[in-house]
């Protein structure tokens, strides 16, 4: 079984993925905040990590490729606004593999990046 973590300030979205992911059978952990996401993704290691851009405590851009160089083989996917995935994009390293989902997503947009 597959185990995704969402770090996601937004408890009702959340919510929702965790249900249709968990009927799809993953196994689904949520966080609210980078440092929640942090403690958990050390002790569950997720196989695929869906991040918020916009978090309370710090932008999800800006540790993504720093999770994905000490967790290579997780699939991390950002979730953000136009404006905030055109700021990874432009930082970025060329080539990362980090995906980009624009809001708003739909469920089935989250199921291909896993």
């Amino acid at each position: 079984m597959k185990r995704v973590l969402i770090v996601d300030d937004e408890i009702d979205m959340c919510s929702m993925i965790k249900l249709f992911l968990t009927k799809k059978n993953y196994e689904v952990h949520t966080a609210h905040t980078l440092t929640e996401g942090f403690k958990k993704m050390n002790s569950i290691l997720p196989d695929a990590l869906l991040l918020d851009n916009n978090l309370p405590d710090g932008m999800g851009w800006k540790v993504a490729e720093n999770i994905h160089e000490k967790y290579p083989e997780m699939h991390i996917t950002l979730i953000s606004a136009y404006h905030s995935a055109k700021d990874f994009q432009n930082h970025n390293k060329i080539g990362s593999p980090i995906n980009i989902l624009e809001k708003p997503i739909s469920l089935k947009d989250i199921e291909q990046f896993l």
